[in-house]
């Protein structure tokens, strides 16, 4: 976690802004008070909006797939 003083939070805010993207920042008052820093993450649309995988099953194999397991529950 880095560190500022209220000081060199005022002068490096730029910096400040771009380490608060990847890790949590600490800005310290003279007086003691401390306050945490740190970028909000976009959520993702929907439940269902996740990143894909790469295999070597076809459309063909998946389809099959499915169909066997309708079978099995004798849902065909």
């Amino acid at each position: 976690m880095k560190v500022f003083t209220y000081s060199e939070a005022r002068q490096n805010l730029s910096k400040l802004l771009k380490y608060a993207q990847v890790e949590e920042v600490e800005i310290r008052r003279r007086d003691g008070t401390v306050f945490s820093i740190k970028s909000k993450t976009e959520q993702p649309k929907s439940p269902f909006d996740v990143m894909g995988i790469n295999t070597k099953a076809t459309t063909e194999d998946i389809l099959s797939a499915v169909k066997a397991s309708r079978v099995a529950r004798g849902q065909v």
